[in-house]
């Protein structure tokens, strides 16, 4: 169970800015292209300053991948609140799995359909969207090392993070995605199997 605080009203006038802008960024982009938008032409249509839009987003490539943070938290959520009994690795695996089948049936959708075609005509798009999931490394290694009473990620757990993360990228780029999924999982399975034992 979950034991985290209900957001308090800054936060969630903060996290409602947030997502306007990437909406409103997102519809642009898809509308026009992403190199034909600055943005300030996206601050002037969310109403707020190229500031604040920094001030949320990084970089421009940010606007439209406004999800991060949340998906970094559900990754931890996997390892940390995993049923008794549920390897890492089972966990995760069934983690990625459920996503895959929520975006599988996303992809009916025509907005998701021009959304990922954004994705995939815009090069900076796409190379921000793979290297995003490598960004959660630390915070996924660190949880596995928690969850095997480690103070400190081990080599092992840091390379097992990291191809984990890596298989996003596949299975994205993958035509059958279920399989790729399948098929790095089962080839982890027994290295990570003597780490976590």
């Amino acid at each position: 169970m979950s034991t985290t605080e209900p957001l308090g009203r800054r936060e969630r006038k903060k996290a409602a800015t947030r997502k306007a802008i990437s909406d409103m960024a997102t519809l642009m982009f898809m509308e026009h292209g992403f190199d034909a938008v600055s943005v300030k032409q996206v601050a002037d249509a969310a109403d707020v300053s190229p500031t604040t839009v920094f001030a949320h987003f990084p970089q421009k490539e940010a606007l439209v991948f406004d999800e991060d943070d949340e998906q970094r938290e559900q990754l931890v959520t996997a390892v940390r609140e995993r049923e008794p009994g549920t390897s890492i690795h089972d966990a995760l695996r069934a983690f990625y799995d459920r996503e895959i089948r929520i975006n599988l049936d996303e992809h009916r959708d025509e907005g998701t359909k021009r959304f990922l075609a954004l994705l995939d005509e815009t090069p900076a798009l796409r190379d921000y969207g793979a290297r995003m999931w490598l960004r959660h490394e630390d915070a996924l290694a660190d949880v596995i090392a928690d969850e095997l009473g480690a103070d400190a990620p081990s080599p092992a757990v840091r390379v097992y993070a990291r191809f984990v993360l890596q298989m996003q990228t596949l299975v994205s780029a993958a035509d059958d995605p279920l399989a790729v999924l399948a098929a790095g999982f089962d080839l982890l399975a027994p290295g990570w199997a003597a780490v976590e034992g």
